[in-house]
């Protein structure tokens, strides 16, 4: 009786340790490969890689972005900068514009003054305190960077002079300043008063015209 009572304890034994060797149960996926249990999936791998492309595809997308977005703010504050400076830069070297413009008329009254004077060939004595004055204030504005322009005998330019009237003058080239009727003054490198001139008319436009239409009626 003890004997049959050792082997069945014999035959349980080798069962226990049977199934605990016994290798983990296999599956089969839908491609046909066997897998076990515990093992991931082709599929889940590669899945797992495409959504990793993504991810970085995205991360580098916005890193683009962000870097393009940084460059332009650099741009701007570069930009912001030069165009703070320049301004500033500009409100010290015109800083007394507003009054050296006021200046200007009393610069004309004194040269009217003097051309008065001198025409009237009286009170000589007034005539020099008058002209002493004048060079005077002249200088001041000299230092200022304040200069007059020489318009007489030049071409015509917009950007120097301002044109009232327009005479014919065959000795002259057409668009030369004849006269001026107000000086024109530049403050550093900047117009602040148009000369006011008179200007030579283009005569030889109207001669040519005038050529034309005169072979036209003879022919």
């Amino acid at each position: 009786m003890s004997e049959e009572v050792n082997e069945f304890d014999t035959l349980e034994n080798e069962k226990i340790n049977s199934e605990e060797k016994a290798p983990l149960p296999e599956t089969e996926n839908a491609a046909g490969s066997v897998e076990t249990q515990n093992s991931p999936s082709v599929e889940n791998i590669e899945k797992e890689l495409e959504e990793l492309k993504l991810n970085f595809k995205k991360a580098d997308t916005e890193k683009n972005e962000l870097q393009d977005r940084l460059l332009r703010k650099v741009a701007e504050f570069d930009n912001y900068k030069r165009r703070t400076e320049n301004e500033f830069s500009n409100l010290f070297k015109y800083a007394a514009e507003n009054f050296i413009k006021k200046i200007l008329p009393v610069v004309d009254d004194f040269e009217r003054s003097l051309k008065h004077l001198a025409e009237s060939e009286e009170n000589s004595s007034v005539t020099d305190g008058i002209k002493l004055i004048y060079d005077k204030l002249l200088k001041i504005l000299d230092d200022q960077g304040v200069k007059k322009m020489e318009s007489v005998g030049k071409p015509f330019d917009v950007h120097f002079h301002e044109a009232l009237l327009q005479k014919k003058d065959e000795n002259q080239p057409p668009h030369t300043v004849l006269d001026e009727l107000e000086t024109g003054y530049l403050y550093q490198d900047k117009v602040i008063r148009h000369a006011k001139v008179i200007v030579n008319e283009d005569f030889q436009t109207e001669e040519a015209a005038s050529d034309s239409t005169t072979k036209e009626e003879n022919v």
